[in-house]
C-alpha cells in the first residue's frame, strides 16, 4: 500500500503576514523572508495574506512592498502577490499603453486563458480602470491588429472535449482558402480562431494538416518579417501548445548578450501555478539545459532567487 505523503504544515496567514510586516520594519528590509513567504504560498494563501495583512496593520500589502524593495526584484514579487485576474488585468492595461510593440501580451493573455479566467480578467479590468479591455484595445490599435486582438479579447470559448470532425474538415477548407488567397484578416479566418474550442481548433488544424501536408504555421510564414503574421502564428502556437510558446519566450529573453527581464518576469509570474513544469520539460528538450540553469546564469542576487523560488513551486 502506497504512503500517504504528510503535506508540509504552511504558517497560518496571521504568522506569515506578522512576519512579512516585521520583515519591513526597522533599519533594511529582509529580502529572504520575503522570498520564504511569498515564493512559497499559492494563490488562494497569497489573497488570504494580503486581507489578513490589510485587516491588521491596515496598510496595503502591495504597497508595502513597492515601498521596501525595487528593480526586477520588486517587480516579479509585485506580480506574483497579486491574484491572478488581477495580475493579467494590469499586465493588459501596461500592454496597451504600449502597442503595438506589446501585442503579444495581450495575444498571451487571450488564448493561454481558460475562457473563464479570460473573463475574469475583464471584469477586473473593467473595475479597475472603468473601461472595457476591449475597448481600450481597439482604442490603441489599428487595422489587422485591432480585428484579430478585439475578437480574441472577447471571446468566450467552449470548454468542453466535444469535437465535430465536420465541422473541422469545412473550416480547416475555409482556412487553407483565405491563406491561399492571403486574406489572413479575414473575418471568416478571425472568427473561427476567435470562437472555437482550443479542443475544436485542434482537429481543425490537424485536418488542415492532413488535407493540404503542411502546418497550419508553416504555411502563415509567406513573409516572416510581417509582424501581422508573426502575431497570427504565436496567437495559434499559444491556443493549441501554450508551453512551447513560453518556452519560446522564456529561450529569447535569456538569448546572447543582455536578458529581456520583463518577458522572463511575466512568464514566471504568470505560469508558475498554471504549467511551468510543462515548459521546464520544453526548455530542456529544447536547450539541452534545464531552466533553473539558465535562470541562474542569467539574473542574480534577491531576483534570481525569487524567480528560482517559483519555477520550483510545483503543486502548493
Amino acid at each position: 500500500m502506497e504512503s500517504l505523503k504528510i503535506p508540509e504544515l504552511v504558517p497560518s496567514a496571521a504568522e506569515d503576514s506578522q512576519q512579512l510586516r516585521k520583515a519591513f520594519v526597522g533599519w533594511g528590509t529582509d529580502e529572504a523572508c520575503i522570498i520564504k513567504i511569498l515564493g512559497h504560498r499559492n494563490a488562494a494563501q497569497r489573497k488570504l495574506i494580503r486581507e489578513t495583512y490589510e485587516a491588521t496593520y491596515e496598510k496595503d500589502l502591495l504597497q508595502d512592498l513597492d515601498g521596501e524593495i525595487s528593480g526586477d526584484f520588486q517587480r516579479v514579487v509585485h506580480l506574483w502577490t497579486m491574484a491572478p485576474a488581477e495580475r493579467d488585468a494590469c499586465l493588459a492595461n501596461e500592454a496597451i499603453k504600449h502597442l503595438p510593440g506589446s501585442n503579444c501580451i495581450i495575444m498571451e493573455i487571450a488564448c493561454a486563458r481558460s475562457s473563464v479566467d479570460l473573463f475574469k480578467v475583464r471584469q477586473n479590468y473593467q473595475a479597475r480602470y472603468k473601461k472595457s479591455l476591449e475597448e481600450d484595445v481597439a482604442d490603441h490599435s489599428t487595422g489587422d491588429f485591432r480585428k484579430l486582438l478585439v475578437s480574441l479579447v472577447t471571446a468566450l470559448r467552449y470548454e468542453g472535449e466535444e469535437v465535430n470532425m465536420e465541422l473541422a474538415s469545412d473550416e480547416a477548407k475555409i482556412l487553407h482558402e483565405k491563406i491561399s488567397d492571403k486574406a489572413y484578416s479575414d473575418e471568416e479566418f478571425i472568427r473561427i480562431l476567435s470562437i472555437r474550442s482550443k479542443t475544436q481548433l485542434n482537429a481543425t488544424f490537424n485536418q488542415y494538416n492532413d488535407k493540404f501536408g503542411n502546418a497550419i504555421n508553416k504555411d502563415l510564414r509567406a513573409n516572416p518579417k510581417d509582424q501581422y503574421l508573426t502575431l497570427l502564428r504565436s496567437a495559434i502556437k499559444c491556443l493549441m501548445e501554450p508551453e512551447k510558446y513560453f518556452e519560446k519566450v522564456l529561450r529569447l529573453a535569456m538569448k546572447g548578450f543582455g536578458t529581456d527581464e520583463e518577458s522572463l518576469t511575466r512568464v514566471v509570474a504568470t505560469r508558475a501555478e498554471v504549467d511551468m513544469e510543462l515548459i521546464k520539460e520544453k526548455y530542456y528538450k529544447r536547450n539541452s539545459v534545464t531552466l533553473e540553469s539558465a535562470i541562474s546564469d542569467d539574473t542574480s542576487g534577491d531576483y534570481e532567487k525569487m524567480l528560482l523560488a517559483l519555477i520550483g513551486h510545483g503543486n502548493l
